[in-house]
């Protein structure tokens, strides 16, 4: 059955900068997609830690991007641009997208969507494409990660923590350390595969790091808290480790003695992923899907979901990602009457 497409949609917009009552249920016009895109009636979209920055005035979107929030979406083709050959009408798709992602339909360019995993759910393939890609690309890319390594993963269970173990735990880590927030989430990060989980508010992570590795530290460092985390990484890391931030949750590092950096011949990198251009994001996505995609399939890795709400209730997720409770990725879940 063919798919009638509206000529407007629902749609969450911010209103202004600030808290999560800025974000606010609109009307907007369907967009069309390009030659290259493919539009989208949106089932579920995933909610990130970059969203609550554009939300606070502190991440602006890429040029030509929607203001509508939302990175990462499922749902299914409802209409193709004339040069798209990967996809085709009624197709279920994950897509990753640089905004727009909260509503019910949104455009996303071919070369960063990819067909839904059959085992999945709209709503864990909504936790796919922003999670996974930001993982592989800074933690195996860019962090140069491989078997018989250490890890240690900040933010343990936020859906980058949760989905960094279960990577880091199928591609043969040797330890993994996390940091996380109370024993609920202590429990939840040693059971995807967490050798160490530490609660950061009553253990030291340096401390715990350095007693597990007998003084060693640890071969690489996620990290989204940034702050005070910075200095604290380099100590925690050992000889020629590799730090790579993705987060700065605790804002910019004052105090940073370099002299551990030089001795230990660390090298800290930083990665965004939203204003790479849709290449470089098409080679993640092709990477992630040959060597990840397997694990995915088999179920060794699946999307963590702690929590959905509906489109419209957008505001409301925002405040649970920005409470900490949360272990794994919070959805939005769009209905549609067509």
């Amino acid at each position: 059955m063919r798919h009638i497409i509206p000529s407007h949609m629902t749609a969450i917009d911010i209103t202004r900068a600030g808290d999560p009552d800025v974000l606010q249920p609109v009307t907007r016009e369907v967009p069309h997609p390009g030659p290259r895109e493919v539009l989208i009636a949106v089932h579920a979209a995933g909610v990130n830690g970059p969203d609550l920055l554009q939300r606070k005035g502190l991440y602006d979107p890429p040029a030509g991007a929607p203001s509508i929030p939302g990175l990462e979406i499922a749902g299914i083709v409802v209409a193709t641009g004339e040069q798209v050959q990967g996809f085709k009408l009624g197709d279920a798709v994950i897509a990753l997208v640089p905004g727009g992602g909260y509503a019910e339909y949104a455009v996303a360019d071919e070369r960063t969507t990819a067909h839904l995993p059959a085992n999945l759910s709209m709503i864990e393939g909504a936790a796919l494409p922003e999670t996974f890609m930001t993982v592989w690309v800074n933690l195996f890319q860019r962090g140069g990660f491989k078997a018989g390594e250490s890890v240690l993963i900040h933010g343990g269970a936020s859906g980058i923590g949760t989905t960094a173990t279960q990577l880091a735990r199928a591609f043969g880590a040797s330890r993994i350390f996390t940091t996380v927030k109370g024993a609920d989430q202590q429990a939840a990060s040693q059971a995807l595969g967490a050798d160490v989980a530490i609660d950061y508010t009553r253990e030291d992570f340096v401390e715990q790091v350095l007693h597990h590795t007998e003084g060693q530290g640890v071969d690489v460092i996620v990290d989204i808290i940034a702050g005070d985390y910075v200095a604290r990484n380099f100590q925690a890391a050992a000889m020629d480790g590799r730090i790579v931030q993705i987060g700065v949750v605790k804002g910019p590092a004052t105090e940073v003695n370099l002299f551990p950096m030089l001795t230990k011949r660390l090298t800290h990198i930083g990665s965004t992923l939203r204003a790479r251009s849709a290449d470089d994001k098409a080679q993640i996505l092709a990477e992630l899907q040959a060597k990840a995609w397997p694990q995915v399939r088999n179920g060794a890795v699946k999307p963590l979901i702690h929590a959905t709400f509906p489109l419209t209730a957008a505001s409301q997720a925002h405040g649970l990602m920005e409470s900490g409770r949360h272990i794994g990725k919070v959805v939005l879940n769009v209905a549609h009457k067509g």
